[in-house]
């Protein structure tokens, strides 16, 4: 169980901290190419895994864990407890950024995931602004939630088999509970969900007052395998974008492969991870690396920083 809770705390949190978009404004920069412009109009500059999720909010700001989209991230404590050991050993050398990587693919390997090898050298960011939380929610469709992963340099495959995290962990009813009631306010269940599933979250959402979790893969939701690309193909997604993925023309035989093909998916998620975690990061003089991960070492303004190009990893 320990070992369950540690992956999906770690591929969550994983996630959200290379997915993140913070917004620069027009003139300034933190060292990063790759600038995309926003739907809203700002300039988007893209961060990578920069651990900027990890720090606290003050009285006088608050941080990107306080986002909504981050209100149900967990596992800061195991990340805390690994730098504590890290920096008792040798202090000042491994970056909170870092961590979150090594953990995550410890933490996968350790559950029946596949073992890759990360490159590591990452530096940690000097910037977490609530403000700046951007991430595709749960009923986004899978060209918009593409827009994303493509801003990164990844493709859909890549964004397929990232999903497929959901082998493991939880949801809370709050993201998908209209699926199964009252889907775009129709009054009835999503049709794309299978009926007996529907009817099981209703009655397991119907708690008052609570906002009650299950789990995202309903076959085997404490294996790392690709049985949630099983589920999607009988409707059986508990996120609308999930689901969608089966029905989605972009996407749809990449679901089908992965559901015959186990270890082509864990091969793939092996290389989507690092490919993920080696996109418009901090490396060289960039940023810092953090003594407490959940505090910036400096009062310098992320503006601030050189303007340089990061090496490749």
């Amino acid at each position: 169980m320990q070992t369950w809770l540690s992956q999906a705390l770690l591929l969550q949190l994983r996630y959200i901290s290379c997915v993140v978009n913070h917004v620069v404004p027009p003139g300034n920069s933190i060292g990063l190419s790759n600038v995309s412009e926003g739907t809203s109009g700002k300039n988007f500059q893209d961060v990578g895994c920069d651990a900027s999720i990890l720090i606290d909010s003050t009285k006088q700001k608050q941080s990107e864990k306080d986002a909504g989209p981050n209100q149900t991230v967990r596992g800061y404590e195991l990340i805390d407890e690994i730098k504590k050991a890290l920096e008792a050993a040798c202090p000042s050398m491994v970056s909170c950024a870092d961590i979150i990587t090594l953990a995550t693919r410890d933490a996968v390997a350790l559950a029946g995931g596949p073992n890759y090898t990360v490159p590591t050298g990452r530096r940690d960011g000097l910037v977490s602004n609530i403000e700046d939380v951007n991430l595709p929610g749960p009923t986004v469709t899978v060209s918009e939630a593409f827009q994303v992963f493509r801003a990164k340099g990844l493709t859909v495959a890549d964004m397929v088999t990232l999903l497929g995290a959901h082998t493991v962990g939880v949801a809370h009813c709050s993201f998908f509970e209209d699926r199964v009631s009252n889907f775009q306010g129709t009054g009835s269940p999503d049709p794309t969900m299978d009926r007996n599933l529907a009817a099981n979250l209703s009655k397991i959402c119907a708690s008052p007052n609570t906002d009650p979790t299950v789990f995202l893969d309903q076959s085997t939701g404490f294996a790392f395998d690709n049985e949630y690309y099983k589920q999607l193909l009988l409707k059986r997604g508990i996120m609308q974008i999930d689901q969608e993925l089966a029905t989605d023309r972009s996407s749809v035989g990449i679901v089908s492969s992965f559901a015959r093909k186990g270890i082509a998916f864990k091969q793939s998620f092996a290389n989507a991870m690092v490919k993920l975690g080696s996109t418009q990061v901090l490396v060289g003089n960039v940023g810092e690396v953090r003594i407490n991960c959940r505090v910036f070492n400096t009062q310098k303004r992320a503006f601030s920083a050189k303007k340089t190009r990061p090496r490749a990893l």
